[in-house]
């Protein structure tokens, strides 16, 4: 069946996509809502403030040093072997089963709570090398914008319902027959396990595996170890694929610390939980338009753009969250992060695909995972030692500004056109 009827296409596509929905449960329930808030109150609430700020800040660094370390590798071994999905599945698995288990972990056992969410990190980040990398062989480049910023604004659809739900939950316990907020909050997080299960099926089932290089399990491993360092040399070769890269690593940077660490930073300034969990609904709900409107703008204006355009919020969006003092202006940042967040997202991963070969899109989109795990290694540790050894938080939110001027200013530098043609001569 070949890509271009639109039917496969078009299917291909969504289930794709719904994998997007699976994880972004994760990354908006547990990762920035709920586990950060239960860890402070409900794990950790011996330890004090800048203290779980720093485990926490710590934990979801090695969590991504690890997932930085895996990602190439692992990225070359499945273009070699056609492991792609296989090894999303273990990921899923990884993440699902150990975000499960956050259901079991009593008070106060906050080391075994930093563990499992370490390890379901890892299976969230080392899973999205694989998503990542199936984009080329679901659909066309000429789509690839808008693509990209469907699963984006389809995960931000997805997992905005069920943190609403998951809201409610705590809320309103008795609801749902759960004794309190406490026990409604370890509920939240089976949920997620299971509807990460469930959105996970129709890409495992749908989507076609791009066919391996080579015949057997252990050439492959052989060939993918060597394909892997031929990477190495392609990536030094195509130098605006490396401009971009460094681009990448510096601006994600900012965005994967605001979203590791949006919560523990407004709570550590004194804002109410309760008031920050509306903040993060209401930036799902404003992500789904935003990001669908990000495609349509990437395809007619190019991705750069509207790249830089969402870099250029950023930076005043931080200046603003500098000097907050009342909690409505985190609701407007709460906006203007859910108008651009998706969308930089999504257009990095869509320009990304334009500038390397498709049949070495795994090995590449490691190196392109590596360099955002890594940015995460350095974001939440940077705001962790900044606010632990300064006892005030405003200013190491300040210091994501030099990372979103930097790397615009790199980015305004990509030769898109000149990397699409030398992408397809390698």
């Amino acid at each position: 069946m070949d890509i271009s009827d639109s039917t496969s296409l078009r299917s291909r596509e969504r289930a794709w996509a719904l994998y997007d929905v699976a994880t972004s449960s994760f990354a908006t329930t547990v990762m920035a809502a709920f586990f950060p808030v239960f860890f402070k109150q409900f794990w950790a609430s011996g330890l004090p403030v800048t203290e779980s700020t720093f485990w926490l800040g710590a934990v979801s660094s090695v969590g991504a040093l690890v997932a930085l370390v895996l990602a190439p590798v692992l990225g070359s071994l499945s273009d070699a072997g056609g492991w792609k999905k296989p090894l999303l599945a273990l990921c899923a698995f990884i993440g699902i089963t150990m975000t499960a288990g956050l259901f079991w972990i009593e008070q106060g056992a906050w080391e075994l709570a930093l563990t499992l969410f370490g390890l379901g990190l890892v299976g969230f980040s080392t899973g999205m090398v694989f998503y990542d990398a199936l984009l080329p062989s679901v659909t066309i480049p000429a789509r690839f914008e808008h693509v990209s910023a469907f699963g984006v604004g389809m995960g931000y659809l997805g997992g905005g319902a069920l943190f609403a739900v998951n809201i409610l939950m705590t809320q309103k316990p008795e609801w749902f027959g759960l004794a309190d907020a406490s026990a409604a909050v370890r509920m939240s997080f089976l949920s997620v396990a299971v509807w990460w299960f469930v959105f996970t099926l129709p890409l495992l089932f749908v989507v076609r595996e791009p066919p391996p290089r080579c015949a057997s399990g252990a050439n492959a491993v052989k060939y993918g170890l060597i394909q892997l360092r031929e990477t190495f040399r392609h990536v030094r070769r195509l130098k605006i694929v490396m401009l971009f890269l460094g681009a990448y690593w510096l601006y994600i940077d900012g965005v994967d610390t605001i979203v590791h660490m949006a919560v523990d930073y407004a709570l550590a300034i004194g804002f109410d939980a309760g008031g920050l969990m509306l903040a993060l609904l209401i930036t799902q709900a404003v992500g789904v338009p935003a990001t669908l409107a990000y495609g349509w703008l990437g395809q007619r204006f190019g991705a750069k753009s509207g790249i830089l355009a969402g870099l250029a919020t950023y930076a005043l969006l931080v200046v603003w969250g500098s000097v907050m003092s009342r909690q409505w202006e985190f609701y407007g940042i709460a906006v203007g992060i859910g108008l651009v967040q998706g969308g930089v997202q999504a257009l990095s991963r869509a320009l990304y695909a334009r500038l390397i070969p498709k049949e070495k899109s795994g090995e590449f989109f490691g190196f392109f995972n590596l360099l955002s795990k890594f940015a995460a290694v350095l974001g939440p540790v940077l705001v962790g030692i900044v606010s632990h050894a300064t006892g005030e938080p405003r200013l190491s939110i300040l210091s994501l500004l030099v990372l979103f001027t930097l790397g615009g200013a790199l980015l305004w530098n990509v030769d898109v056109a000149e990397g699409e043609r030398r992408a397809a001569e390698l």
